[in-house]
């Protein structure tokens, strides 16, 4: 598993102080006012970044760093993904599970067999959907809903799910 997982990615800058405009890809945005400092992936090191301040604009997070006081500071980590130690993480609910946990599991059918591994999971109003990439069939796109899927088994990387009808062709 995991040990750092991705809360938002830098989009562009905001102001001449150093502020950031951040994407959330949390489900609660509100969580950035309890954090206290982000790793930042460069894609070469990650950086440690204090947080001075948090405010909200449309369906961004404005971030301040502390020590980070100019546009031209931050400006080159724009797209840079936004990290916290999983003992930062939202707790979960009941039948609730990290992305990052479940990205490349196996995907298998109730019967068995197997139908693929977990490529990404598109967040969309109503539900989740999981997209499986499969030898057989292409790409699944499979509704995250009890019908469908009937067992996520993080710990052994296993969904077992339904085919419910017109899901493969």
């Amino acid at each position: 598993m995991e040990q750092l997982l991705k809360i938002g990615v830098i989009t562009s800058t905001h102001g001449v102080r150093g502020e950031v405009k951040v994407f959330p890809t949390t489900d609660d945005s509100a969580r950035f006012r309890e954090l206290r400092s982000v790793f930042l992936d460069t894609g070469g090191e990650l950086l440690t970044l204090e947080i001075q301040s948090v405010k909200f604009f449309r369906q961004f997070v404005i971030l301040k760093f502390k020590g980070i006081d100019n546009m031209n500071d931050i400006e080159k980590y724009k797209r840079c993904p936004l990290l916290v130690d999983r003992e930062h993480a939202v707790p979960l609910e009941e039948d609730e599970y990290f992305i990052a946990d479940m990205l490349g599991m196996e995907v298998i059918t109730e019967n068995g067999e197997k139908l693929g591994r977990l490529k990404d999971v598109i967040e969309t109003g109503a539900n989740d959907v999981y997209v499986v990439h499969s030898e057989a069939h292409g790409e699944v796109l499979l509704p995250a809903i009890k019908d469908c899927i009937l067992d996520v088994d993080v710990e052994n990387q296993k969904m077992k799910v339904h085919l419910m009808e017109g899901l493969i062709s």
